[in-house]
């Protein structure tokens, strides 16, 4: 087995130079404005983070916000947790490989902490979904940008219920070393105002800590994992605060088939 993941987006959904991509990382802050950073929300320690995974064209600042406030934490390990869009099956599979490539440094996977969470809960091994998935790679430059000196463990899933996922993400916030990224876009292809409609119902839900606010209409590709991050901040006791949403009609210009995008914290 080849040690090293390889960045099969770099080029393509962001920059495969270091330098472009610091150049990304630091006109999205620059976007943020000194007001966010003088509101209460840009102190927040987050336990676990919701990102979206599209080209960072698309989505890269509203993930930018999330990473920015994640930067406040002082994290060891970051396990960041997305969607298979490339290859079906049932469960959730763990990354095996040593370390992932982004652009500017490795990041070193934690397999030990890996095999122990496995030992505890059905977490398989399944080489395709973890070839070239989108919603997990497009994470760990940023990680690598604002926590360089993390480890990273990488959970892609399938057909599974959100409530096997839930407890997973249990285990690991038991440890304030670790914090979680979930993986998620938002819908996909409607008019910018069916967009804002049904994603209305996804930052409610959100915001609220109501799963079954979900059920009402939201269409997010990682749906399995924000229910999974809502049960768990409700078991854990954890506040939500949404940080940024918009569409990609933003950046294209064309609102006849959007996608939207969101990010928020749990803390």
């Amino acid at each position: 087995m080849q040690l090293k993941r390889l960045a099969a987006l770099k080029g393509s959904f962001y920059p495969d130079n270091c330098n472009k991509l610091k150049i990304y990382f630091q006109k999205f802050t620059d976007a943020i404005g000194s007001e966010f950073f003088s509101k209460p929300i840009s102190k927040i320690v987050p336990r676990a983070i919701l990102s979206p995974h599209a080209g960072y064209i698309y989505s890269g600042f509203t993930a930018n916000v999330a990473y920015k406030v994640l930067s406040n934490s002082k994290a060891k390990r970051v396990v960041v947790i997305g969607p298979s869009h490339h290859h079906y099956f049932k469960g959730i599979s763990g990354s095996y490989y040593e370390s992932y490539e982004t652009p500017c440094t490795d990041l070193e996977i934690d397999t030990a902490f890996l095999i122990e969470l496995a030992k505890k809960h059905p977490i398989g091994f399944e080489p395709k979904a973890h070839l070239k998935e989108h919603s997990t790679e497009v994470q760990m430059p940023f990680i690598s940008h604002y926590l360089p000196n993390t480890k990273v463990v990488e959970l892609i899933y399938g057909d599974i219920d959100p409530k096997i996922v839930s407890n997973i993400i249990t285990t690991i916030l038991e440890d304030r070393d670790n914090v979680v990224v979930i993986s998620s876009d938002l819908s996909h292809f409607h008019t910018q105002q069916k967009a804002k409609e049904l994603d209305k119902k996804c930052l409610q839900a959100i915001s609220l800590l109501k799963i079954y606010e979900l059920n009402n209409g939201c269409e997010a590709c990682g749906m399995i994992g924000i229910k999974a991050i809502l049960l768990t901040a409700n078991e854990l006791k954890l506040n939500s605060k949404l940080l940024d949403y918009r569409t990609s009609m933003e950046y294209s210009g064309d609102d006849s088939s959007v996608v939207g995008y969101a990010s928020a914290v749990f803390y």
